[in-house]
């Protein structure tokens, strides 16, 4: 995994703070505090990279912090914004390997892919994650 830092304006939004990623349209988060804005900024861009990533679509390349605003935010009033840098793990290149389960638990672990919409693979890459935090 690679890690790249996106630039999120942050403004003051009724009951907290939304965020959105000029870089990444359609993507948007918020949080009650400012710190939990920030903290649920990484969340939904890396939610937002991976489904993209599932469809097939290309990651965009990172602004520089202080980029202009693109052609979709022209006209906008950023004036209570704080552009801040939210970094996110991008996943590198699927790579095959083999390896060895017992029958039972490779049926168990199909059976919650399967569940939850998502191939052997996915699930195991995920759980993986999640055990390495």
């Amino acid at each position: 995994m690679s890690v790249r830092h996106y630039v999120a304006f942050i403004e003051p939004a009724e009951g907290g703070f939304g965020v959105l990623f000029p870089d990444v349209p359609g993507c948007t988060s918020a949080g009650a505090t400012l710190d939990e804005a920030v903290r649920n900024a990484g969340e939904a861009l890396a939610g937002h990279f991976g489904l993209m990533i599932e469809d097939g679509d290309a990651i965009p390349e990172p602004s520089p912090i202080n980029a202009p605003l693109p052609d979709w935010l022209q006209g906008e009033d950023m004036g209570d914004c704080v552009r801040v840098l939210v970094p996110v793990d991008l996943p590198g290149k699927a790579v095959r390997v083999n390896v060895l389960l017992e029958e039972s638990l490779l049926a168990r672990i199909d059976n919650a892919a399967t569940t939850r919409g998502m191939t052997r693979s996915a699930f195991l890459a995920d759980a993986a994650r999640r055990a390495i935090g």
